[in-house]
């Protein structure tokens, strides 16, 4: 099986929540990684996403530590919209 990350970075400038995460997160740029694995049966290259992973900062270890976080696209997708939304 053959799995690809694709890492992209998004932007909040307004504080965020998302159902998985514990805490409100603050406004601010976060790092995302998508995982993808090919569809193998097809005659052409075809992707699956297979997980949707934020980077968080950690509060409860020493600065400049991560923390990743498996998200709901569909959710993070409505959040980031909702923040677009908000800025006009």
């Amino acid at each position: 099986m053959t799995v690809r990350t694709t890492r992209t970075t998004i932007s909040f400038l307004r504080p965020f929540k998302l159902r998985d995460l514990d805490d409100i997160q603050p406004a601010g740029d976060y790092l995302l990684d998508t995982d993808e694995e090919l569809i193998e049966s097809l005659s052409r290259l075809a992707y699956r996403r297979v997980a949707t992973l934020l980077h968080l900062p950690s509060t409860s270890r020493p600065q400049g530590r991560t923390e990743v976080v498996s998200v709901s696209p569909a959710e993070l997708d409505a959040a980031l919209e909702k923040d677009r939304i908000g800025r006009a």
